[in-house]
């Protein structure tokens, strides 16, 4: 995944940590080499505090495991905490990063607007913020992949499967800048091909359960149905599941990621799964760090938003990607 691809746009990143407590607000924290000081240390970042939408997510769980690698090898420190898709709990978390003296938050918003007054408080307190995966209102910097891109490969694959024609579901997502962009993308595919038409659209929460709940619902109420464009690889999978529980043939599903258990799904023959447009959640987080220190150290970033480029991988070219 390339990082050399900047401009300045409302996306932003899905930022992952490392060392975390599970389920809990307080995390768990990676031995420091420093003491870190709230205002940037004198240009030095030892505390970092790291905020992930949901770390149930293996997308966020492979962020985690790339922080906890450069904590270990840089000798920062590192605070994960798990927002649970819940705006109330971030605005804690934030607060309690105020608390603890961080000298960098990395930021995955589960709300890219709502979560504006705790960004505003961080900085306040002297804390730059960079957004990751999605962008939040307020932050310095942002770092994500280019999501209207990664919905246009996806919803392409979709198309060019299903021929040019039939009909689809829409599954979107939270109320981020990443799955609404995703459906921008898309939307710009279909605008394009007439012949493709959308029967149902529904917001589900990142999740397959959402993803699974969702198309349940919209397979209900629609009978002709050829193929489901899902803003991430938790919801396709989901949606997956819920064309198979309804007996359903001849659907094809794509979703955006890149993630190992869509990669399973691709390389399974039986599996309705058809391409999934990859992200490098890892690097991202990387990334995102780099630019958070940047900051710290007095360097302003030439561009606020940093885009990275996704990857198409399909059913046909799954045994040349490497994954995550």
């Amino acid at each position: 995944m390339s990082f050399s691809r900047s401009r300045t746009m409302p996306s932003a990143l899905l930022l992952a940590g490392a060392l975390v407590m599970t389920g809990c607000s307080n995390g768990d924290q990676t031995p420091a080499a420093g003491g870190g000081g709230g205002s940037g240390g004198g240009g030095e970042v030892e505390k970092v505090g790291l905020m992930l939408q949901d770390i149930s997510n293996p997308f966020f769980a492979s962020m985690q495991a790339s922080m906890e690698a450069a904590a270990e090898a840089d000798g920062f420190e590192l605070n994960v905490q798990d927002g649970r898709q819940d705006l109330g709990t971030q605005n804690d978390q934030i607060d309690a990063f105020i608390q603890q003296g961080m000298d960098l938050i990395l930021l995955n918003a589960v709300d890219s607007d709502g979560i504006a007054s705790g960004v505003a408080r961080a900085q306040a307190a002297g804390i730059p913020v960079v957004a990751v995966d999605v962008d939040a209102a307020g932050t310095q910097a942002a770092v994500t992949t280019d999501n209207v891109k990664a919905g246009e490969l996806a919803c392409q694959a979709l198309v060019d499967k299903m021929g040019g024609s039939g009909n689809i579901l829409v599954v979107e997502g939270t109320p981020t800048t990443a799955p609404q962009d995703r459906v921008k993308g898309c939307e710009s595919v279909l605008a394009d091909n007439p012949d493709v038409k959308v029967l149902a659209r529904q917001a589900g929460k990142n999740d397959r359960d959402s993803g699974l709940t969702l198309t349940t619902d919209m397979l209900t109420a629609n009978s002709d149905v050829q193929g489901i464009f899902a803003i991430n690889d938790p919801e396709a999978l989901g949606a997956s599941l819920a064309v198979q529980q309804a007996g359903r043939t001849g659907v094809v599903i794509t979703g955006v990621d890149g993630s190992p258990e869509a990669v399973k799904a691709l390389q399974d023959p039986a599996s309705d799964f058809w391409a999934s447009a990859a992200q490098d959640p890892g690097g991202m987080a990387v990334k995102a760090l780099e630019v958070g220190r940047e900051i710290v150290a007095g360097t302003t970033p030439a561009e606020r938003v940093t885009l990275l480029d996704p990857t198409i991988v399909t059913k046909d070219t799954v045994s040349d990607y490497k994954g995550w």
